[in-house]
Formats: C-alpha cells, structure tokens, sequence
C-alpha cells in the first residue's frame, strides 16, 4: 500500500513539474496577459467600489460590506456544510461505538450551525447598523 502511495505520489509530481514548464516564445504573451487580467481586475474592484459607497452613502463603509457580503456570506456556506458533514459524520457513524465522538459530532454540528447563522444574518446587521443608525 505505501509503494502504490508512493508511485502515485511520484507520478503526480513528475507530471506537475512537466506541464509547468515555460518556454521564452512563451513570455511576451503571458506579460500581456498578465497586464490586461490585472487591467480588468482593477476596473472589476473599482466598480464593487462604488456600488458599496452608493450602497453604504460612505467612503469608509465600503470596505467592510464588502467583505462581509461578498467574501464571508459566501464562502461561508460551504464550509459549514463541510463541518455539519463532519460532525454528522462523528456523530452518527462512529457515535455508534463511542459515546464520545457522538458528544464531540454533536457539539461540532451546533457550532457549525451557530457560524453559519451569524455569517448569514451579519451583512444584514451590518446594512442596518451603517444606513439606519449611523447619523
């Protein structure tokens, strides 16, 4: 079983290595590539930008929604499902033999559910909080 680890592990690697390889016709192509991907990821930024200063009525707010409703609302789903899966998976499958793993599937399917919950409703809380009551 090590061997077959180990031939795999050597195969993949021999080929990442190849297919990584970067020829000098190669160079003023990715160069340009490079300036027009960061071009439009600029322009992409700029706008998000005044959409959340619109949104927000401020330059110093937008920041913080942003990351709050585009990076944390989604990316935290599912890496909460992958924790809720995990704990189901202490919980039910080896919670069966040993009374702790099914304590520690349960407390880890809470707490995935509590962080999922307060991802979801903090953009929310964060809109409220900065157009509502900021004054």
């Amino acid at each position: 079983m090590k061997k077959t680890i180990a031939l795999i592990m050597i195969l993949m690697i021999s080929l990442l290595t190849i297919s990584n390889t970067v020829y000098a016709t190669e160079v003023n192509t990715l160069e340009e590539t490079n300036k027009s991907e960061l071009s439009q990821v600029k322009d992409e930024m700029e706008q998000k930008k005044i959409k959340y200063t619109e949104k927000y009525g401020s330059e110093e707010y937008w920041l913080a929604g942003y990351i709050l409703e585009e990076i944390v609302r989604i990316y935290s789903i599912p890496i909460c499902f992958v924790g809720i899966a995990v704990g189901a998976m202490f919980q039910f499958a080896m919670g069966t033999r040993r009374l702790d793993y099914k304590h520690r599937g349960f407390g880890l399917i809470i707490t995935f559910i509590t962080i999922l919950v307060i991802c979801q409703v903090l953009p929310f809380i964060y809109a409220i909080v900065v157009t509502g009551w900021r004054g």
